[in-house]
């Protein structure tokens, strides 16, 4: 499986810029490296001068136990007898290598380069420069997120737009190859059949089987993936010209039930559609 891509931005606090690392899933790595700068004009050595509390030690190590199987606890307890003792010296890459943790990462390169923790780790760095700090630090980072996350609901209510306009294409053209003669009822089920078509297509079944199998859950298409309602959206548009091309129902199935295929393929492991339909759920879930 490939690594997910991860995703620079910054934030300023006190006039400095502080870089952020994400992969998503609140799995943030704040520059230790920047945030030291408040501190000393020596950013590695306020760094090490941290590591060495024993404090910081017992710390990692309890974050460490939480958050990564692979933790050496052996390793680690030897760092915990010699932390705060004069000759005991810590480093970043040290406590990386012999303990295999993660809360912790060193990065190298003419861009980018420093020492990033993760966001619990990098506050309590924060707070041990000065409590008044770390506050700062907290708020800014929140204020990131926030952005970040009104940046998600912005992309989510586009795509939603998107949706509504090729739903329109959709039942428009079901409307202009509509025979004139067909009373209400059977114009209502023409609709219900070419939503059907869709729905096969990218589900693999009618919008009445899912209700069936699914009592009291609701639609169908609102219990569907993102990436579900992406292909459905998309499927909509093409059934249309379709339809207009006097295509049958039998050869525009086979065809659509194709393209959702691959579309879903391509869509599933794309990491814009997975952030964007978190972003999605996690609105829902506060509503």
């Amino acid at each position: 499986m490939a690594a997910k891509k991860e995703i620079q931005d910054s934030f300023s606090v006190k006039g400095i810029d502080v870089r952020v690392i994400s992969k998503g899933n609140d799995n943030d790595y704040i520059s230790l490296t920047d945030l030291a700068k408040y501190k000393s004009e020596d950013p590695s050595d306020a760094i090490k001068n941290w590591m060495r509390n024993r404090n910081t030690i017992e710390f990692l190590g309890v974050w460490e136990t939480l958050n990564n199987p692979d933790f050496k606890p052996v390793e680690f307890d030897g760092f915990k007898k010699e932390a705060g003792l004069n000759s005991f010296i810590m480093t970043p890459t040290k406590w990386i290598k012999s303990t295999n943790a993660v809360g912790i990462r060193t990065k190298r390169g003419r861009y980018g380069s420093g020492t990033f923790a993760h966001v619990d780790i990098a506050l309590d760095f924060a707070t041990w420069i000065s409590p008044e700090f770390r506050l700062y630090v907290f708020q800014e980072y929140r204020r990131l997120k926030s952005d970040e996350s009104s940046r998600i609901n912005l992309d989510w209510n586009e795509k939603r737009l998107f949706a509504t306009i090729n739903y329109r294409i959709h039942t428009d053209a079901v409307k202009d190859t509509m025979p004139p003669q067909l009373g209400k009822n059977d114009q209502r089920l023409r609709y219900a059949q070419e939503g059907d078509i869709l729905n096969l297509a990218v589900f693999g079944m009618t919008a009445k089987q899912w209700r069936d199998a699914h009592p009291g859950e609701g639609n169908l298409r609102d219990n569907a993936s993102l990436a579900q309602n992406l292909v459905l959206s998309n499927l909509e548009s093409m059934n249309a010209i379709m339809l207009r091309k006097g295509i049958s129902q039998r050869e525009r199935l086979l065809e659509l039930n194709e393209i959702a295929r691959q579309q879903m393929a391509s869509l599933t492991n794309n990491p814009t559609v997975k952030r964007l339909g978190d972003g999605n759920e996690s609105k829902q879930n506060e509503n």
